[in-house]
């Protein structure tokens, strides 16, 4: 997903220089997203292509669990003392948060500067906000030295703004699902054979778990292009045993700890990022791998939300979690990542829920059948194309869930004051990276 509002709000709601440019830069094109490379081609040209002048590239595409398979190849490279950059997208509060600058977010000055060049050589010609300020992360990334650049793709990948670089290192392809499917269409194959439109010829690739239909269109085009595949489940295993994770290939296994980051999708997410990190041969130390998965971290995706000005109006004593999850598969491994903390902890789930109005509810919902006590359905805040509480609660009756309305996230907390004394209940707040951003924006728990 690549779009979200250009800057986001000053954490102190003021507004920032760098917002005119951005301005500026979203009135270039009419739409947020129009898959194409020709604008990329034309505006790198005129910045004498600076995606030739990275640092080697990990190229990341796939539906679900991009983000978190970054953070995880992040902290295992900074754990062995590499310079890392990374592009990823969306942003949650602060545009800054797509860009890390030799493990640094980058500052507005350095963004405004950038940006000021790739719309300068744009010229004024037609071009989208995730084309041109993708095009002013590559200058920054072709300027700064860093040992490896982490190059997340935004959406699809066949034709997305990150598929410029001739020849990456290796590429990651993500558990592929529905989603998006005005764009990249309907299916899980053609949804996929988008994604697997980052691989290079003779590049080696590293696949997450993926379901059949979509590994054969990945398949069909490696076969094509001549690129050895690493695929979860045949050529690499990853699972949890005895309370750690256990990744083995052809070179031998690795005993870690277990991943950091919270859900037993995140299993998987570390796997992947392990295998691509050995099959990018960088010589990596053990130890790296071990500080890697205790380090990570992931804003948004089931983030224990802290003490904080939102949090603060829930009763003493409920345990509040934050995820961006929005469509089907997310609901999947969210409903298992709260099932397991049921199992260890039981307490009742209440779940606070925004959506857009292009993604499924109810296929996002039903995974917590059962599951879920309640569920209060909120707007998405400053988002015209969200979905009305009322169709969100009436989804989630379908599936058995009491539900009910709530003006805001704050309110919805408020309201849980009717639970009886020493039941404080397990809050999962989700549905919208949108939401989440606010959220976190509204508790003051920035992205670092």
């Amino acid at each position: 997903m690549a779009a979200l509002p250009a800057a986001g709000p000053d954490p102190a709601g003021e507004r920032r220089p760098v917002e005119d440019i951005f301005d500026r830069l979203l009135a270039l094109h009419p739409k947020l997203i129009d898959l194409s490379l020709d604008r990329m081609w034309r505006v790198l040209e005129r910045l004498d292509h600076p995606e030739r002048r990275l640092p080697p590239v990990i190229h990341v595409a796939g539906t679900n669990g991009k983000g978190s398979t970054v953070a995880f190849m992040r902290a295992v490279l900074e754990a062995a003392g590499k310079r890392v950059h990374v592009y990823t997208s969306p942003h949650l509060v602060r545009f800054n948060e797509r860009i890390r600058l030799a493990g640094t977010l980058v500052d507005d000055a350095t963004l405004t500067d950038a940006l000021a060049r790739a719309e300068a050589a744009n010229d004024g010609e037609p071009i989208t906000f995730f084309e041109i300020t993708t095009a002013a992360a590559l200058l920054l990334f072709s300027e700064v030295p860093a040992d490896i650049l982490l190059l997340e793709v935004g959406l699809g990948g066949r034709l997305d703004a990150t598929n410029v670089v001739d020849k990456p290192l290796i590429s990651v392809i993500t558990p592929v699902s529905i989603d998006h499917v005005d764009f990249l269409g309907e299916t899980v194959d053609a949804i996929a054979r988008e994604k697997a439109g980052i691989l290079k010829r003779g590049v080696p690739a590293v696949l997450g778990r993926q379901p059949r239909e979509a590994l054969a269109a990945i398949e069909r085009q490696a076969a094509r292009l001549g690129v050895p595949l690493h695929i979860m489940g045949e050529q690499y295993q990853a699972h949890e045993e005895g309370g750690r994770l256990v990744v083995a290939d052809e070179a031998g296994l690795l005993d870690l700890p277990r991943p950091r980051l919270v859900g037993p999708h995140q299993i998987g997410n570390a796997g992947l990022a392990v295998e691509a990190l050995r099959v990018a041969d960088l010589g990596l130390p053990s130890h790296a791998f071990e500080e890697g998965m205790r380090a990570a971290q992931w804003p948004a995706r089931l983030q224990r939300l802290g003490p904080g000005p939102l949090t603060q109006r829930a009763p003493e004593g409920v345990d509040i979690w934050l995820d961006g999850g929005h469509n089907a598969a997310g609901g999947q491994a969210l409903a298992a990542a709260l099932a397991d903390l049921e199992d260890r902890v039981p307490r009742p789930l209440v779940l606070i829920v925004g959506m857009l109005g292009t993604k499924d509810s109810g296929a996002f919902l039903a995974p917590f059948a059962g599951l879920a006590r309640e569920l209060i359905a909120v707007p998405v805040p400053g988002e015209h194309k969200a979905q009305p509480p009322e169709a969100l609660a009436a989804a989630a009756r379908v599936h058995g869930m009491d539900a009910s309305t709530a003006l805001s996230v704050g309110a919805a907390l408020d309201g849980l004051r009717n639970f009886p004394v020493g039941a404080a209940p397990r809050v999962l707040i989700a549905g919208s990276l949108y939401l989440a951003g606010a959220v976190l924006a509204e508790n003051g728990s920035l992205p670092e």
